[in-house]
């Protein structure tokens, strides 16, 4: 009798039994990963890069025979000294005049002041000697530029920089034979100055003709009207003249170029050195040559002379002058110069 009821309930779990095997459980769907947020590169980090020299801590101080602030020659010099101290690190004290006595002052203060090196040029080297002699006796090493090398030497410098003056008066006085020349004035614009000296006798030692030496020192470059009043007035007397060799850029344009013009002859006109009215006439025509001394290697070298000799105990030149001229300049390359000399390098 019970047998219909226990069919039933069997029944029911096997259903129930069925239900549960055949249903699923619900998951949530797989979702990708999200991407990673983009990240920056590290900023490079600037690499510090050491000087090309070892930084010196040392003061120089130069002294030359002219203002350098009113004479481009000595700008240039200046020039020269100052970038090879910008590269050094080293302290630079410049200054010039052309009276021996100021000059001789600077030094002395130099001196005063303990300075690790001086550099100075001497164109009147006996008004130096005693104010270079307490530099030495002082243990401060001094280099010579540009004038005084026959004294240097002497005077205890370790070097001279510079031009054999006399060489590159013999070198103009060749230059003068080739333009077949007979009669040319050395023109002299500084008395007592060693170095214009030198010059004349070279241009003695080579020219063919007759060499005459003829002063204007007593109006110089500080009396230009004057200086050009005075070779007129020689050219004017004596025709025979056919060159002239200025010692000095202001003597040469514009003194001896307008003396001649005003006194009407034709003259083959030279000078020592390089300023922006020469490298013009130049160009033009108006000069024949310049003897260039790379004045601002005259700066530039006796910087790295004293570096080297105050870091390393070097010393260059092996007691000879080391030599930056004379080159010559004429119209085939005065162009090139001159725009070199619009960076104040030449």
């Amino acid at each position: 009798m019970f047998r219909p009821k226990l069919m039933t309930l069997l029944l029911i779990v096997v259903a129930l039994i069925a239900l549960a095997a055949c249903a699923t459980p619900t998951t949530a769907p797989t979702l990708p990963p999200a991407p990673a947020p983009a990240t920056q590169p590290p900023a490079p980090v600037a690499a510090t890069q050491p000087p090309q020299v070892t930084q010196a801590n040392m003061t120089i101080g130069l002294a030359v025979h002219s203002d350098p602030a009113v004479d481009s020659f000595w700008g240039a010099v200046v020039k020269g000294a100052k970038d090879a101290s910008a590269t050094y690190g080293i302290t630079l004290k410049s200054g010039g005049s052309s009276d021996p006595a100021q000059q001789s002052q600077m030094i002395l203060n130099y001196v005063a002041a303990k300075v690790d090196g001086i550099v100075v040029s001497m164109a009147n080297p006996d008004a130096l000697k005693d104010a270079i002699k307490k530099a030495t006796d002082a243990g401060i090493p001094v280099i010579t530029i540009n004038s005084g090398e026959s004294r240097s030497k002497e005077f205890g410098a370790l070097a001279h920089v510079g031009q054999t003056e006399r060489a590159a008066g013999q070198g103009a006085g060749n230059k003068f034979n080739d333009a077949g020349l007979k009669h040319v004035l050395c023109v002299v614009h500084e008395e007592a100055n060693i170095g214009l000296e030198d010059r004349c006798a070279g241009l003695k030692d080579t020219f063919k003709g007759t060499m005459e030496k003829f002063s204007v020192a007593s109006t110089g470059v500080k009396d230009v009207k004057g200086s050009l009043t005075a070779i007129q007035n020689k050219l004017t007397a004596d025709k025979t003249i056919d060159g002239i060799l200025a010692l000095n850029t202001t003597i040469a344009i514009p003194a001896a170029r307008d003396a001649a013009k005003a006194a009407g002859v034709n003259v083959k006109i030279a000078t020592f050195d390089l300023s922006p009215d020469v490298l013009d006439a130049l160009v033009s025509g108006d000069l024949y040559f310049a003897i260039d001394q790379q004045q601002y290697v005259q700066g530039y070298l006796p910087i790295v002379m004293l570096y080297l000799y105050k870091t390393n105990l070097n010393t260059v030149g092996g007691g000879q002058t080391v030599l930056t001229g004379p080159g010559f300049v004429d119209k085939s390359n005065a162009a090139q110069v001159k725009a070199l000399s619009a960076k104040g390098t030449r």
